[in-house]
């Protein structure tokens, strides 16, 4: 089930059956995902996360948002698109519990994300890459199927980065290198990218890291310093201001779609609608999923991210006290560092994610997995660590979304008038 499970997450990163001759129109995907399925489901599993009712729940009303806007046909529409990462999610997050498979689905994510970055190197050196894609008008480097924007691959590629680094502390010499030169390739796959959400979400990353070591003070003056640094290295960067005419479309997508929750408070204008109501996509993952199935599916589409982040946080506050056990003591900290790494993945992804409209993107969702099965297998081995449920404290949601929503009003205010 586990190499089957990996397999996937190959398939659907590098994507050979949409260039390899041969491959093209072949399942590959569907069928490994129900071999790993079949042999998921005859094994024992534990389901101790709220996030496995809560992605349920949210595909539900994902099929909801297409009946009330008057089409029965999209609800199956919408359990054959999202069905299959809701799989892959209870899939991969029940067989990372463990450090080593944990361990293993990092290094997968790593490794294709080298490939992906390689296959840019060439496409910017040659203009045209392994896949017969060549490089974008603007000089961006592209890749094939969920990947064909640049601004996807700088995503996957930021997301990346704290796993590369994580691996490499682990390893010996030889791994060490390896791991610190994937990450180095890994940035330089983002430089090439030229995406602006790709660079400030590594900026993120790097900030947050130094400020959990070194501190509030420390992290603002080297975040200052390297959003100088980049302003320098990307053109694009140079023009990161809301009077900038992508930036001000994407301030004017957001406003459509608070209009668009308006209008449609409950179950939204419908999954996948909102280019039906505005020329441009939200450009937000928060502000399309409220206006594409209102407060609903933006509750709970929140909640799983919140738990998400939540559970790393909870390892990384909790204070464990090893009674003077060394072995047990290094086992905690080898926890603790898995979980910073994941958590600085996590902050990667949405801080990309905030600047696209990727709610629905599988991969977003694969490094949930890894991150929900981390929490149960540190429960697992660390019962001292609380148990989240959405029946004890789901409640709290709705405020927290009642307030995330007004504060993207205010920011769209603010923006707007800015312009």
């Amino acid at each position: 089930m586990f190499v089957l499970i990996l397999l996937y997450v190959v398939l659907t990163v590098i994507r050979p059956q949409d260039y390899v001759p041969g491959l093209e129109g072949v399942p590959l995907l569907p069928a490994v995902l129900v071999l790993a399925f079949g042999a998921w489901a005859v094994g024992k599993k534990s389901f101790a996360a709220p996030q496995f009712f809560i992605l349920p729940a949210f595909m539900l009303v994902l099929m909801i948002s297409q009946v009330t806007n008057g089409w029965s046909g999209g609800a199956i529409d919408e359990l054959a698109k999202f069905g299959p990462t809701v799989i892959a999610f209870y899939i991969l997050a029940t067989a990372c519990t463990s450090p080593r498979r944990l361990t293993l689905t990092m290094a997968t994510l790593v490794v294709c994300s080298m490939v992906l970055a390689m296959h840019g190197v060439g496409q910017a050196k040659t203009g045209m890459g392994w896949t017969g894609i060549p490089i974008g008008e603007d000089g961006r480097i592209q890749y094939v199927g969920i990947f064909n924007d640049p601004n996807d691959l700088g995503l996957l590629f930021a997301a990346t980065v704290p796993l590369a680094a994580y691996l490499a502390m682990r390893s010996k010499f030889i791994g060490k290198l390896f791991w610190l030169s994937g990450m180095l390739l890994i940035l330089y796959g983002v430089y090439l990218t030229n995406s602006r959400g790709a660079m400030l979400a590594v900026l993120m990353v790097a900030g947050s890291y130094v400020w959990y070591r070194r501190g509030v003070v420390t992290a603002s003056v080297l975040g200052v310093a390297g959003l100088a640094c980049m302003k320098l290295v990307s053109s694009r960067m140079g023009e990161l201001d809301a009077e900038e005419e992508s930036a001000s479309g994407r301030v004017d997508a957001w406003y459509s779609g608070l209009h668009m929750f308006m209008s449609h408070p409950t179950f939204g204008v419908g999954a996948g609608n909102f280019t039906e109501y505005n020329d441009l996509t939200a450009h937000n993952s928060f502000v399309l999923v409220l206006a594409e199935t209102g407060f609903a599916g933006f509750l709970l589409w929140l909640a799983f991210v919140g738990y998400t982040f939540w559970m790393l946080a909870n390892i990384l506050r909790h204070k464990f006290d090893a009674g003077g056990d060394a072995a047990l003591a290094r086992r905690w900290h080898d926890e603790r560092i898995t979980a910073l790494a994941l958590l600085l993945a996590l902050l990667g992804l949405f801080t990309c994610a905030f600047f696209l409209s990727r709610s629905y993107m599988i991969v977003l969702y694969f490094f949930a997995a890894m991150a929900t099965g981390a929490y149960m297998g540190a429960r697992e081995r660390f019962p001292e660590l609380p148990e989240l449920k959405f029946s004890r404290g789901g409640w709290r949601w709705v405020p927290i979304s009642m307030g995330s929503i007004a504060a993207l009003f205010l920011l769209v205010a603010v923006l707007l008038r800015t312009t």
